[in-house]
């Protein structure tokens, strides 16, 4: 079963995405090293937690850079969409890339986490405007991330115009920052303020679904909910390039670089197994596959 792949111009040896998950502190920086262990070992690509901080405090870069233990993998940099509107600009994009000699930057959605928070970032207005300026200026391709609540169709084809190079639709099934923010809330106000969206979004099956007939053109990173191989296997067949996980990784990461390749090797053992038992022995071929729904 040959599980490698190709995402954006590079080699992987199976479709796996580490999520962006963490960085801008001290105590992390050991997490994201183990992360990019296994990212090295496995040949699978990963994504760095948000920037921002780093940006404005370049003495928490270090907690971010891991070229020197995973110089072959295909990494990701990531900065908040919406700091577009808030002075930052393609310099600051360029500045995070350099900063971990990304191969990509992820400018990630976060609308309804921002609007929950009582410190959030509200202002999203013409911000279309300024990720197309920053898809047009930055050397390297842009990936539009949803952080947990789905891609509509409209945002997929509006980003698609902007000149994204790809999609994570993160859909609504994982990490609910809603929810966070319930349980972080400072008074009971804003609690049920942040509780009134426990089942808000898309979920991950439909947001993949409209990307992939809205812009079939865009390869599609399916993430939100995904816990292990066979997950994988679905949403390859479904049309995602890569499937992406972030919490299945998080545990072994905060013990160990060798718990971190583990749970790697796991997961591309059962999506090795799904295919052969699905008999499909290339990942072109997982992606053709045909799914029975329940009760047909």
């Amino acid at each position: 079963m040959d599980t490698s792949t190709v995402f954006l111009g590079k080699r992987l040896r199976a479709p796996i995405l580490i999520s962006s998950m963490t960085g801008g502190n001290t105590e992390l920086r050991a997490v994201n090293r183990h992360l990019a262990s296994a990212a090295q070992a496995a040949g699978i690509a990963m994504g760095v937690g948000s920037q921002r901080a780093a940006i404005e405090d370049s003495t928490l870069a270090s907690t971010f850079q891991v070229r020197d233990i995973a110089p072959d993998i295909l990494l990701f940099a990531n900065l908040g969409a919406v700091q577009l509107n808030y002075s930052y600009g393609v310099a600051e994009c360029r500045r995070a890339v350099e900063m971990i000699e990304a191969d990509a930057l992820i400018l990630h959605l976060n609308p309804l986490h921002e609007a929950v928070q009582p410190e959030g970032d509200w202002n999203w207005s013409n911000l279309l405007s300024r990720i197309e300026a920053v898809c047009r200026n930055l050397p390297i391709p842009v990936i539009a991330k949803e952080v947990g609540w789905g891609l509509s169709a409209e945002a997929v084809r509006d980003l698609s115009n902007a000149g994204v190079a790809a999609l994570d639709v993160a859909g609504a099934g994982g990490t609910s920052w809603s929810e966070v923010e319930h349980h972080r809330a400072r008074s009971p106000l804003q609690a049920r303020i942040a509780a009134a969206f426990a089942d808000w979004g898309l979920t991950t099956l439909e947001s993949l679904l409209l990307a992939r007939e809205t812009a079939p053109h865009l390869p599609a990173i399916a993430s939100g909910g995904l816990v292990d191989g066979i997950d994988i296997a679905k949403v390859i067949a479904l049309g995602a390039s890569l499937a992406g996980l972030a919490a299945p990784f998080l545990e072994p990461a905060t013990r160990s670089a060798e718990a971190a390749v583990e749970k790697a090797t796991e997961l591309i053992t059962v999506l090795r197994i799904a295919m052969f038992a699905a008999g499909a022995s290339k990942i072109t071929q997982l992606n053709e596959s045909r799914l029975i729904q329940p009760g047909c």
